[in-house]
């Protein structure tokens, strides 16, 4: 744990003498969701590999860069892309850059994915607002000694994701859905056992991130929420075989209006900060 708070305060370090900027406000985007940096006044942005210590994505649509500047009105910094357990990262190092951008002065987190629908009712292109979420299928990244300087040895978790932050998103987008996603490690999608099973868990979307930076995020005491695009439907919903080429077609569709609930959901932020 002692090497985990040097290899944060080494990367803070870095990334501080890159820019003054102190982010109100941090975003992380999932799989082919990277273009709403687009509409930031960038002040830095700096490649995953220049960062220090700092875990670098191996996953097509994920560009890697850690953007900082100005969006809706609020100083933000934007993870444009993210590290996965699957990928062989210890799952210390996939929520080190959520611990980073709790470090640099955000307080507010707001997670996106692309996710399979589990939930019948939903369809591919949908947003799914996160109301809740089962991640005890990928270890915790609290396990270990605890970072004092973070959080609590036993943090919460009776309600993951902040009812303010959620009224937000829904201000930015009324007809938004709303449910609980399931985190499983990947990289192979899930079975439709493993799917039905998730279904009666509770569960009505499904992706390999997200859940354990949450858990990550609360720990150092920032308010979270979440969203989900449904890039498809998963598997045995459908009767086509899933792939990620499937994923990445459908955000690239649902991309200007998925900038645009971002933008708005950001803007709605900055009214209660």
């Amino acid at each position: 744990m002692e090497q985990t708070m040097e290899k944060l305060l080494r990367a803070k370090e870095y990334i501080t003498a890159k820019t003054d900027l102190v982010p109100q406000a941090a975003l992380v985007l999932g799989s082919g969701l990277g273009a709403v940096v687009d509409e930031m006044q960038i002040h830095a942005a700096i490649p995953f590999d220049e960062i220090p210590g700092f875990p670098v994505s191996t996953v097509t649509g994920h560009s890697g860069r850690l953007v900082l500047g100005m969006l809706s009105g609020v100083r933000v910094a934007v993870m444009q892309g993210r590290v996965h357990y699957y990928e062989g990262y210890a799952m210390q190092d996939v929520v080190m850059p959520i611990r980073l951008l709790a470090m640099l002065g955000a307080k507010i987190l707001v997670l996106t994915n692309a996710a399979g629908g589990i939930n019948p009712e939903f369809s591919a292109g949908d947003f799914m607002l996160l109301r809740g979420q089962i991640g005890c299928f990928v270890p915790s990244p609290l396990i270990g000694e605890n970072l004092d300087a973070l959080g609590t040895r036993f943090p919460d978790m009776s309600a993951v994701y902040d009812e303010q932050l959620r009224a937000c998103v829904k201000k930015a987008k009324p007809d938004i859905r709303e449910g609980v996603y399931i985190q499983f490690s990947g990289p192979q999608y899930e079975t439709p056992e493993e799917i039905r099973m998730a279904g009666l868990l509770g569960a009505d979307a499904v992706g390999m991130s997200t859940a354990c930076e949450a858990i990550a995020a609360r720990h150092a005491g920032m308010r979270v929420c979440g969203i989900s695009c449904i890039s498809n439907m998963a598997a045995g919903v459908q009767k086509t075989p899933l792939s990620h080429s499937e994923v990445m077609e459908t955000a690239q569709k649902i991309m200007p209006e998925f900038k645009d609930l971002l933008i708005n959901t950001v803007k709605e932020i900055g009214g209660i900060l």
